[in-house]
């Protein structure tokens, strides 16, 4: 392996640009050396920003694998595309972070298990509210078994006006659904993790297109285009796990509901219970104060020294890096991130069906 990590970037878009890129920038153990988009003028851009003196250039992601000094790649490409690209790109011998949701359907993230595993290089996804400072005192919290037992959750993920109206968010066919798959797939990830728990048992859902057909509508990025809104404008989630447990998951874009929050949680165990809800509250005591100053990840327990704080975004590359260069496993894990995709998919379904969606040992089937 050469001394720095080369880093290719796949998908020049808004999440590359706002968070991938800025992030790998800060890194001394990497240099981006290849940037790919389907428009030329952003790849050009990018990496005449963040590239090497050399960087190259490329329209087709296939030509960019065939580099073989590329050690890792990142793939920022709308939905439809995460599974293509992330197994060609493990195949081709690269380590690869795959911006979430991990794919579309429940057998492509399947597809990108099997191709990390067959090929022994690192997969992780990018959930980034993982890295909040937030989170990470939580998620020891829930590790150290001060709640108990997680029996009952909430996973949030409510915007009232919030409907993002640029890219291909709005089209199903590309990214697979709406609010759910793009913003409920964090705060399913987030209480998943915490309750450390990836045995579904069955799922109840529903989606809603109420909103998104009016016209003129308030919202935060201007009026969306109703002809143009094929997804849901909100979904819900009724999920039970092999042990008992319960989840309720709410998602929107557009909802009249006057408390909003995103990637956030509710947690009910046998000892104590947190939620997420303006700051963060630990059996009705607020912590938020507590967890200012950056996290020690190294430590055993819920503790934290002086220093310098570093944005999750900014933790989540450094951690998958290091990951990479100690060979250790990634904080996020492609068989958990799979669990994700899989309830994600059982909820469209649910609510296509009007059906409750039971799980096998590998696959969720109607029932």
């Amino acid at each position: 392996m050469t001394e720095k990590l080369r880093v290719a970037i796949i998908g020049c878009g808004g999440i590359a640009k706002g968070k991938h890129m800025p992030s790998l920038a800060k890194l001394e153990q990497v240099e981006m050396v290849a940037f790919c988009d389907i428009e030329e003028e952003r790849a050009i851009e990018a990496a005449s920003k963040y590239g090497t003196e050399d960087a190259a250039v490329y329209v087709d992601f296939r030509e960019l694998l065939k580099d073989k000094t590329i050690d890792v790649v990142h793939v920022c490409t709308p939905n439809d595309s995460h599974a293509d690209i992330t197994v060609a790109a493990l195949e081709a011998d690269k380590h690869v972070m795959c911006e979430k949701p991990m794919a579309k359907t429940a057998a492509d993230a399947r597809r990108m298990v099997e191709a990390a595993k067959r090929t022994g290089k690192k997969l992780t996804i990018g959930y980034q509210n993982r890295f909040r400072t937030d989170s990470q005192y939580l998620q020891k919290v829930c590790e150290r078994g001060d709640l108990g037992e997680i029996y009952y959750a909430k996973a949030h993920a409510i915007r009232r006006r919030a409907v993002p109206t640029w890219g291909v968010f709005l089209d199903e066919e590309k990214q697979g659904g709406g609010p759910l798959i793009d913003i409920g797939t964090h705060a399913l990830d987030l209480t998943l993790w915490m309750m450390n728990n990836y045995k579904p048992k069955a799922v109840l859902g529903s989606t809603f297109h109420k909103l998104g057909q009016k016209k003129n509508a308030a919202n935060a990025w201007g009026p969306w285009d109703p002809e143009k809104f094929k997804v849901e404008d909100s979904a819900f989630g009724y999920i039970t796990m092999e042990n008992g447990a319960t989840i309720m998951l709410e998602s929107s874009w557009a909802i009249n509901m006057l408390q909003t929050g995103e990637a956030q949680c509710t947690l009910c165990g046998t000892e104590g219970g947190a939620d997420m809800w303006d700051g963060l509250r630990i059996n009705g005591e607020d912590f938020s104060k507590l967890y200012t100053n950056h996290i020690n990840l190294d430590a055993k327990g819920v503790d934290f020294y002086d220093g310098e704080t570093e944005g999750a975004a900014e933790l989540e590359a450094r951690l998958w890096i290091e990951s990479i260069l100690k060979d250790t496993e990634p904080v996020v894990k492609p068989e958990e991130a799979l669990v994700v995709t899989e309830i994600l998919e059982a909820i469209y379904t649910s609510a296509q069906t009007g059906e409750a969606v039971y799980f096998t040992e590998k696959l969720a089937v109607k029932h």
